[in-house]
């Protein structure tokens, strides 16, 4: 069995798709147990019959076309309508902004490349040197992670839902939990990246009631969209994947009918893309909920939890424990990868630490978050690096700061439960 684990481990370092080396360890650990590898088709097919697996492609769809409309241009706009007066506007409009379009594109890659080429330049213009700049927009690419209908969230919820520990877990209650923790987040950086540039006194505009209508009248087809589906979800007019659907009919309708941002011969391609992503991220969830299986059948969960509490007594241990863990998984795998391989197995130890599902859900996104950012594998390093062509040393060193204050923001909300739950109830 140690021989299969490193061979596995072997053919992982040397580029095998991680699907493959979750499906191979389950296979072998069934084969093992001499159960028929038909189970494997089994568990695939229970994701089939989960109701709110649709929302997971629509929310995707509705994503990638926002990202490639003018949408991102008008946010822009509307946020700095809105706070752009403010001493520091601009830079608490990048963030604001960010974090609203992560939200719905679930992907902070795409919002780097989609907002950067309007943001870093601006940001520039209006006196903010170059390293801040970029350190502030590779930051804010994955911001909105803990806030509706962001698609981590409700893959942590399917996860958690299939594990007899996470039955309680429902995706609408996630929703609430990321509200408080992610206006943290977006709060402490405004206020470190007002006090940063405070030398900057002059703010990029004066408050303008017609600059501010006028935006709202361009944004006319953005608004009502958040309004759809939160306020439809929490009103019980829409469940989460009726929501999706309506984002997804809404946004298809408004940018290639009525605005005509996006032609109809680009759709294909943009479904393409989007459902690349929805592909991977499914064949990952099928397999690994096979695994999760073998490793219950197993015991591992209940072998893990012996072993941590042997050597780790207090819950306060185990939390700080547990972000040393996440922010290294965070840098090293995807936070989709992430998601489906390592939560079936430390929620079961985490609710023997009498930590709630739904709390271990946001600290476990927002240490996802920070993994981004962490060297020496963080993602939006890399592509920011890309997308404003500077070495990755220069992008290491401008997110240090934002480093340290996400993390700052992470202790509070792993050691401040109350501040996920609250909403939720």
């Amino acid at each position: 069995m140690i021989l299969v684990g490193l061979g596995l481990f072997l053919l992982a370092m040397c580029g095998a798709p991680l699907f493959s080396i979750i499906a191979a360890s389950a296979m072998w650990g069934f084969y093992g147990q001499d159960v028929d590898l038909s189970v494997m088709t089994v568990e695939v097919y229970r994701i089939a019959e989960m109701p709110i697996l649709l929302a997971i492609p629509l929310f995707t769809f509705a994503g990638y076309l926002l990202s490639e409309s003018n949408a991102p241009s008008r946010l822009v706009r509307m946020t700095r309508a809105l706070i752009g007066w403010m001493p520091g506007g601009l830079a608490v409009v990048a963030l604001t902004a960010c974090a609203l379009f992560t939200a719905f594109t679930g992907a902070s890659g795409v919002t780097i490349i989609a907002l950067g080429a309007l943001l870093f330049p601006a940001l520039i213009e209006d006196g903010y040197d170059e390293k801040f700049s970029l350190g502030l927009v590779t930051t804010s690419g994955s911001l909105g992670l803990l806030f509706a209908p962001s698609l981590p969230l409700i893959l942590y919820g399917i996860v958690a839902q299939q594990t007899s520990f996470g039955s309680s877990v429902s995706i609408d209650r996630l929703f609430l939990a990321g509200v408080l923790p992610g206006i943290l987040m977006v709060a402490l950086l405004s206020g470190w990246t007002i006090w940063r540039n405070r030398h900057l006194r002059r703010p990029i505009s004066t408050f303008s009631t017609r600059e501010l209508v006028s935006a709202a009248r361009a944004s006319m087809w953005d608004i009502p969209l958040p309004i759809f589906v939160l306020g439809g979800i929490y009103s019980g007019f829409f469940a989460v994947s009726e929501a999706a659907t309506v984002t997804a009919v809404y946004v298809l309708l408004v940018e290639v009918l009525i605005l005509r941002e996006i032609k109809i011969s680009e759709l294909p391609t943009i479904i393409r893309k989007s459902m690349a992503l929805v592909g991977g991220i499914i064949v990952i969830l099928g397999l690994s909920l096979a695994s999760t299986t073998y490793m219950i059948d197993a015991g591992v969960p209940d072998k893990l939890f012996s072993f941590v509490r042997e050597h780790v007594s207090s819950q306060l241990s185990f939390l700080l424990l547990l972000n040393l863990f996440l922010l290294v998984l965070g840098a090293i795998l995807d936070i989709f990868s992430a998601l489906v391989l390592v939560v079936p197995l430390i929620l079961p130890v985490a609710i023997g630490y009498q930590i709630d599902p739904l709390h271990l859900g946001i600290i476990f996104l927002a240490n996802m978050q920070l993994g981004y950012l962490t060297p020496p594998i963080g993602l939006n390093l890399f592509i920011a690096g890309y997308r404003f062509e500077k070495p990755i040393t220069t992008i290491y060193r401008s997110t240090i700061p934002f480093f340290i204050v996400l993390l700052i923001s992470v202790l509070i909300i792993t050691y401040w439960p109350a501040l996920s739950l609250w909403l939720a109830g």
